[in-house]
């Protein structure tokens, strides 16, 4: 099966990665399959994988994390960079802006959340601490500061179950909690990432003000639009990120096999 060294997860909005001539695979894995395109991009074998599926077809709630980031692995991929789109909490935080993110709080309710459930794989208990790859999160910073763009280099990502939207009273408790932005589709993303020792960052696109910020109703059509507005300067963000990052594991995320197990 053909290998990739860094794999890009694609959010609501951001389907496809101009790579050129691609291979689409379909890679089997214990938690079900996985489909992605790999071609070359700044000389660096990549791998895109579009988190909803072809034509948005997956909600939130049931992508198959577990699934695409074992995939991931299986075809040889040390860094993942990830984009989502999120709605704002903080008024500093406005639509069109990008947010690499460097913490998060979980509402999900009812997806797997790790790759651990006892029995023959065991039961582990993996450091979050910093849940981020530090290296990753540093050079997208440094290259976001060429960007035409407002981009915030610190952002804590709510995360909730979806598919609908959060209500107003939901939104003015993660406030409080702390958190700067909400979506639906980053945990347990990340998690499983660092569980498989894989370095893991992610951008997001914040697309709107959250419910009861935003002067009018939610809807996924202002998502979309604000994510086609964003592309470019998405796309432009990678591409560098994937030139200048190595292909080899050099982190703390590398270490992560070594969790103590209870």
């Amino acid at each position: 099966m053909m290998q990739a060294d860094i794999a890009v997860i694609g959010g609501s909005g951001f389907y496809d990665l101009d790579l050129g001539e691609v291979e689409q695979v379909t890679i089997d894995t214990m938690y079900g399959q996985a489909q992605a395109n790999i071609g070359l991009l700044e000389g660096k074998r990549v791998a895109f994988m579009p988190r909803h599926g072809p034509g948005h077809t997956v909600p939130p709630h049931l992508v198959k994390d577990r699934a695409n980031i074992a995939a991931l692995e299986k075809i040889g991929v040390n860094k993942v960079l990830a984009t989502v789109s999120v709605g704002s909490l903080n008024m500093d935080m406005e639509p069109g802006h990008l947010v690499v993110v460097d913490q998060f709080i979980d509402f999900t309710r009812s997806r797997p959340l790790t790759f651990y459930e006892g029995g023959q794989s065991g039961v582990v208990h993996t450091d979050m601490t910093n849940p981020y790859c530090s290296q990753l999160r540093e050079l997208l910073i440094k290259v976001s500061k060429g960007l035409n763009r407002m981009v915030h280099s610190h952002g804590v990502y709510v995360c909730t179950e979806g598919p609908r939207f959060e209500s107003s009273a939901e939104i003015n408790m993660f406030r409080i909690l702390g958190g700067d932005m909400v979506g639906m589709t980053n945990v347990p993303e990340v998690v499983l990432a660092r569980e498989k020792g894989l370095c893991y960052a992610a951008v997001a696109v914040v697309t709107n003000y959250a419910a009861g910020i935003s002067p009018r109703p939610l809807s996924h059509d202002e998502v979309l639009a604000e994510m086609s507005c964003s592309r470019t300067d998405l796309m432009e963000l990678l591409r560098q990120v994937i030139k200048d990052a190595s292909t080899e594991k050099n982190c703390l995320c590398c270490g992560a096999g070594d969790r103590e197990e209870g």
